[in-house]
């Protein structure tokens, strides 16, 4: 590949805060991965990662939202939720004991995941959990 040249191809979703709009981002996410061995897990991260931010930002509140993008590449599949904030905390992987009853969705994220990156992003907090897909240069597994 030469290296001006991408052949990463980037979608983008943007869901109003409601609980429902986690389905619409799962199917939103199988229908780009179609046929791709990675579109299970990648849909189970979105899933995760879209309900978090709809029950602990401000997503979830009236007029809230959040959004997705997901990038597809030889290499990798990156999937990423950016939430509108209002905590006080990033998000962040906590380990569990077996009789919690919450905090570990982010856990399952990153034990899915190749790696899971936070950042801050104007007021709220982007997580981006990559897949990497084992093949070579120039094979299309997506």
């Amino acid at each position: 590949m030469h290296e001006y040249t991408s052949t990463a191809r980037v979608w983008g979703l943007t869901c109003p805060g409601f609980p429902e709009e986690v389905s619409r981002a799962r199917r939103w996410t199988r229908d780009i991965l179609r046929g791709s061995p990675l579109a299970e897990d990648a849909e189970l991260i979105v899933s995760e990662l879209s309900a978090n931010a709809i029950l602990h930002t401000a997503s979830g509140q009236q007029s809230g939202s959040f959004h997705l993008a997901l990038a597809v590449s030889s290499q990798v599949v990156a999937l990423s939720v950016t939430d509108d904030g209002g905590t006080g905390s990033a998000p962040k992987v906590e380990r569990q004991d077996q009789e919690a009853e919450h905090g570990r969705g982010l856990g399952m994220v990153s034990a899915i995941a190749h790696r899971v990156v936070v950042h801050d992003s104007n007021g709220g907090h982007t997580v981006t959990a990559e897949l990497f897909t084992g093949t070579r240069e120039g094979a299309h597994p997506c």
